[in-house]
């Protein structure tokens, strides 16, 4: 291992899953990986042989904020170095994810990577184009923020006043693109989504309304381009269909990931675009077995 700092990574999980093992054998000396949950009631918390190095942390129930947002508080507060690293349960962490990403730091400073989301049911695989091309493309060209990796050190924000912000609202990667600036190294993360056709709305749901509390310039032009671009393929199919494949193809090119879903481009526009509206006015949404109603940025019910 390198003579870096040593780190501390922040897992929010309530089960003991395969990245958790991934992360944990990766620790350098020093390093540690802090598994946030809930409450005791986790699975996870009824794991007792950690692995040296890893340490549970329960956050327990939000109150005014989403679970994410709360464990990523709670991991932040119990961490105890400088140098963090935010990441997710749902994709693989390869054996030197961990070296590799916060050598990144030490050349570019403040670092992400993109992710690519493929579905694991219909409508999620059908969707696959247009969020590779609206999500992960936009994270990658514009130096976005990805919560399921990112590192950066506490003194490149103002940590009190993020953390402040952060158990009052829903997305924790949204509110850190206001705090951080990042470099997004060229790596894409393949990150398996849905699993049901409820999982499969519910996600552009919340992604539809982080945009609208944290990004609204940016969600009203999404919303434009993508009703001049079905106008188009409503008015002309055929040239549209070639043209969107074309693009879609591309894309996958500059994200370094081949999927035969690109063909579904033309497709997958006539239900992007209804839900991306859907989005805007529906007025609850599910993530992680809660439901959320998102008053405004920093006005966040749990509902159930």
């Amino acid at each position: 291992m390198s003579d870096r700092p040593p780190t501390s990574v922040l897992l929010p999980t309530t089960r003991w899953t395969d990245a958790c093992a991934e992360l944990a054998a990766q620790l350098g000396a020093g390093d540690e990986l802090l598994i946030v949950h809930d409450d005791e009631g986790d699975p996870v918390a009824e794991r007792k042989d950690h692995p040296e190095g890893v340490r549970l942390v329960a956050a327990g129930e939000p109150e005014q904020c989403s679970g994410k947002a709360n464990a990523i508080a709670a991991g932040m507060g119990a961490a105890r170095h400088d140098r963090l690293v935010w990441t997710d349960d749902d994709f693989h962490h390869p054996p030197d994810w961990l070296a590799t990403f916060t050598a990144d730091y030490e050349t570019h400073g403040p670092v992400s990577e993109v992710p690519y989301f493929v579905g694991r049911d219909p409508l999620s695989v059908l969707l696959e184009p247009l969020y590779a091309s609206a999500g992960s493309l936009g994270l990658y060209l514009g130096n976005q923020i990805w919560g399921g990796a990112v590192v950066f050190e506490r003194t490149d924000i103002d940590e009190a006043a993020f953390l402040d912000d952060l158990r009052r609202t829903v997305s924790d990667d949204g509110l850190l693109m206001e705090y951080l600036q990042v470099t997004t190294v060229g790596r894409t993360r393949i990150v398996p989504i849905g699993g049901t056709i409820r999982e499969a709305i519910e996600r552009p749901v919340r992604w539809t309304q982080i945009l609208r509390w944290h990004f609204p310039g940016t969600v009203a032009g999404i919303c434009v381009f993508s009703l001049l671009v079905l106008v188009g393929a409503v008015s002309a199919p055929l040239p549209a269909a070639v043209i969107l494949t074309l693009v879609h193809l591309a894309v996958n090119e500059v994200l370094g990931v081949r999927r035969w879903t690109a063909v579904l481009a033309y497709p997958s526009l006539f239900v992007f675009v209804p839900l991306l509206f859907y989005g805007l006015v529906r007025r609850t949404f599910v993530w992680g077995g809660r439901r959320y109603r998102w008053h405004g940025k920093f006005d966040v019910e749990v509902v159930e």
